[in-house]
């Protein structure tokens, strides 16, 4: 019998404990009568609430992606809630049907944010959740509807858009916003038009709003993406340099909002 030293089989077990800590479950929620189907990720070595993030899916619906992403952050001690946008945990894999989805849900701004809202108060109940400390971030259509959040007013330390398209603020919109905005975008993007980029960071500086705004160079859209390719479309291309760097800009842009 191999006999290890009491220090190493301690720092073994805690190790384990650390890596196998993130816990994950289904919650079923609504928005008035369409039954969402979201995922919680959390880790469980940690005791009592925790800052939330509310993590919005690509226009693909809520897949694998986003579920990632939901336990990348509860690893580093968030509670996270992968929210999902369509109704009945809905995924498409063409572009044609996630176009028709998103924009659906695009179409009506107001019912857009209360479906989000809808998510975001889910999280909020959830025990492990402070919820005087939450953001939210989201990829493409996700970080979008991140900012629209934002726009609306909601009481958000931080909020976070990878590759999301911009909307054009109202005056009223851009003065009522609460959050700490970080943008991570594609300098080589198609379709993040700079019009649209001139628009949205006008209608901040106008205001005052505190944001970021990242333009990687070379980066293409879903730059966060592994397999961005695997689409086929003219213009999705994952960028590691520009993944890695965005993502640790939201670790520290989560870190002074939300941990103080």
């Amino acid at each position: 019998m191999i006999r290890f030293p009491l220090a190493l089989v301690v720092g073994l077990t805690l190790t384990f404990s650390a890596q196998g800590a993130v816990q994950t479950k289904k919650i079923t929620y609504k928005d008035g009568d369409v039954e969402c189907h979201g995922v919680l990720a959390w880790d469980d070595a940690i005791r009592g609430p925790r800052p939330g993030v509310l993590v919005v899916h690509e226009w693909w619906g809520l897949d694998d992606y986003a579920k990632k992403r939901a336990e990348q952050l509860a690893k580093l001690g968030y509670v996270a809630f992968a929210a999902d946008m369509y109704g009945e945990g809905k995924t498409v894999k063409h572009p044609k049907d996630a176009g028709e989805m998103a924009g659906k849900v695009r179409a009506n701004v107001d019912a857009w944010r209360k479906r989000a809202l809808a998510a975001l108060d889910t999280l909020k109940a959830q025990p492990q959740c402070n919820k005087d400390k939450l953001a939210a971030i989201g990829y493409c259509f996700g970080g979008s509807t991140a900012l629209q959040l934002a726009l609306a007013g909601t009481d958000l330390k931080a909020v976070a858009s990878f590759h999301g398209a911009l909307p054009a603020p109202t005056d009223a919109e851009a003065k009522q916003v609460k959050a700490a905005i970080l943008i991570c975008n594609g300098a080589d993007d198609t379709f993040i038009p700079e019009k649209a980029i001139k628009a949205f960071r006008d209608a901040l500086d106008k205001s005052g709003t505190k944001y970021e705004f990242v333009n990687y160079k070379g980066a293409k859209h879903s730059f966060t993406v592994a397999d961005a390719d695997k689409h086929g479309i003219e213009g999705l291309k994952y960028n590691k340099e520009a993944d890695e760097d965005s993502w640790k800009k939201l670790e520290k842009l989560l870190a002074e909002k939300l941990d103080k």
